[in-house]
Parts: C-alpha cells; structure tokens; sequence
C-alpha cells in the first residue's frame, strides 16, 4: 500500500522546531547503560509505566537533532507521548556531550549494535517495544527485529536501509570515513552528511537560504567527535544485505521517505520484500530523509493510523496507557476499520518482576 504525500505540508513550521532541548519538561533522564559491547547512552522521555517505544537516529545524529522536530510538534506530542514511554538510544558515542571513544576499543559491527539493543531493553525491563529509526539506525532496528522478533511489536522506518552498500554509497562513505578519520569534522565531512540528510531546498543555495534545521544540524555536526561518527559509519559501510529474511518479519511496518533521499530506492525496495499485509508505504514529497526533521507534520496522520491498528489513541480516555492492545490479534488490512476496533487482547510490554 503506497500513500503519495502529495503537498508539501506546513513546510514553514519545521523551521521552528530547533528549539532548545531545555524546552523538555520534564527534560528526558539520561542513562548511561553497560553492556558486553561497551557503554550506550539511552534518554529517557515520559512515564515508564506506559508502553515502550525506542528511537534510533541516522549517523552523526542524536535525538536531538533528528527527533526533536517531530516530537516537538503538538500533534505527536498528543499522541506519542500520551501512548509511549519513549527510549532515545544513542549510536555509541553520538549522545550528548559524549567523549571520544578510546582509540583501542574495538569497531562495533552492526550485528554488536542491534545486540546491544537487547542488553538496553533487559536493562529497563522491556520485554516487547515498538521502534522507531531514521536511515542507518533503522538498519539496525531492523536488523534487531529480524534477530528478536519477539521483542518488536512493531516498525516505522524513515528512509530505512536493507541491502548492503551499493558501490557508489560504498565509495562515499569511504571518502567520508578518511575525511572523518584524517581532517576531522571538517566542511567537506559536514556538506556530504548535510546531503544525506536534507533536500536542496532546506538546505539552501542561490535562490533559498539556508533554513534554521540546517543550521542547528552543523551546529550538532560541530560538537560531535568526528572517530566516533567514523566508527558507526564503518559499521553501517559494512553491512550485509537483510532483503531475504525481510518476509519472515512478523511484525507491522510504516515506512516514511522522502522522494528526494539518497535512499529512495532502498525504501522501496525494503517495502517489496515485506509482507504487504503488514506494511505500508508512505512517500513524502520535496522532502530528504530526515523526514522527522524536514516534514514532521507528514507523519503524523500515518502514525496516528498505524497505531490505532494497536489500540493506541490519541488523547483516548477509554484505554489505559498501560494496556496497549495486541498486534497479533489485528486484521491483516493495515488501515482498514477492521483493524482499529478495540476487540483485542492486551498486551505486556515490561518483564514481569
């Protein structure tokens, strides 16, 4: 099922979204979590005792700097936030203030970081928990939903990887990785990430300036270390193709992209491998990858329709938060009445202690 946005909605308003994190109230809880493949940052936003739903951003970002714009809007807040108790997990090394990662310690491979996911979740005591990424982080959510099934309720994807690097995403990266490593987080470095996040229009030029979310991103780019930004990029350079295992997923999937990405392709590509009774497709017009960023506002009535198929309303006072409804009890059709009716089974998403 594929859904073309075909305005360009409220695209003025997402330049008012690089508010400052302090904005928050009350701010998330940082976490700083051990686990077998070092230490991961999780920011902690909401009331645990609701339902669980965990982020992961793309490379060289944050949930700052690439959550913030649709968490800020009004809408999601009165859905997401009302629904879920939200895990900001950070790529090692890419949180807030993080310290560069000692010279030593070994490159993570990607299959380390979906692992690590599961030692967050234990952590916490989650045992079920919807996802939620942005390019190269969901690759890895993905990659954790094939490996876990049982753990991922469900899927929403923003400009998602699945096949391995072609030879001229492989040959960027590598460009990038040497400049990363060799100059640092230098201009080159932050113009061909600035790229792979935002389309042209956003992100300026001789007829538009450049808008306050890319400014606010090199901003972010600025304070980060540029090892471990090469460290994940090596990671996600690497990584294999996980089109044959896609159909085996048994959980429901949203994927958002914009028609302007640099992974357009592999978005519908990922979308032909799933299961088309459980996924669905959602096409974001004059928009890059980042779309929680650039057109947060594209998302919302999509989400809102994906999680009625699990009970979950916005602002509904007939459901507990703490009683989000079974996705294994849901009609196939993913947007069909069918599967927004509340004959479901409850659900528990925390391990029992």
């Amino acid at each position: 099922m594929q859904m073309k946005m075909r305005e360009r909605e409220m695209a003025a308003s997402t330049d008012s979204v690089s508010v400052d994190i302090d904005a928050f109230s009350p701010p998330p809880k940082e976490h700083i979590v051990r686990t077998h493949y070092g230490y991961v940052s999780v920011a902690v936003y909401g009331d645990p005792e609701k339902p669980a739903l965990i982020t992961y951003p793309d490379l060289a970002l944050n949930y700052v700097s690439c959550f913030q714009g649709l968490l800020f809007c009004p809408e999601a807040s009165t859905l997401l936030l009302h629904n879920f108790c939200i895990y900001h997990i950070s790529p090692p090394g890419h949180e807030l203030g993080a310290p560069e990662i000692a010279p030593d310690y070994p490159v993570l491979s990607v299959d380390d970081l979906a692992d690590q996911i599961t030692e967050v979740l234990n952590f916490f005591g989650l045992s079920a928990v919807m996802c939620m990424g942005v390019a190269a982080g969901a690759y890895i959510l993905t990659l954790f939903a094939m490996k876990y099934r049982q753990r991922v309720l469900g899927l929403i994807l923003v400009s998602p990887l699945c096949k391995e690097p072609s030879w001229t995403e492989w040959l960027c990266n590598k460009v990038m990785s040497n400049l990363l490593y060799f100059c640092g987080m230098c201009g080159v470095a932050k113009e061909m990430l600035l790229k792979r996040y935002y389309s042209k229009d956003i992100r300026g030029g001789a007829q538009f300036p450049e808008s306050d979310i890319v400014k606010a991103c090199r901003r972010s780019l600025d304070e980060m270390h540029s090892l471990n930004v090469w460290r994940f990029l090596e990671a996600i350079n690497g990584r294999p193709d996980l089109s044959e295992g896609l159909r085996k997923l048994n959980c429901r999937s949203l994927i958002f992209v914009g028609d302007m990405s640099p992974f357009h392709s592999e978005a519908l590509h990922i979308t032909s491998k799933l299961d088309r009774r459980f996924s669905a497709l959602v096409e974001v017009q004059a928009c890059g990858s980042i779309v929680t960023e650039e057109q947060p506002h594209a998302m919302l009535i999509p989400i809102e329709y994906f999680l009625m198929g699990y009970g979950l309303y916005r602002q509904s006072k007939s459901l507990s938060p703490r009683s989000p409804l079974s996705p294994s009890w849901i009609s196939p059709e993913l947007f069909t009445p069918e599967s927004m009716g509340l004959k479901l089974k409850p659900i528990k998403t925390r391990i029992p202690t």
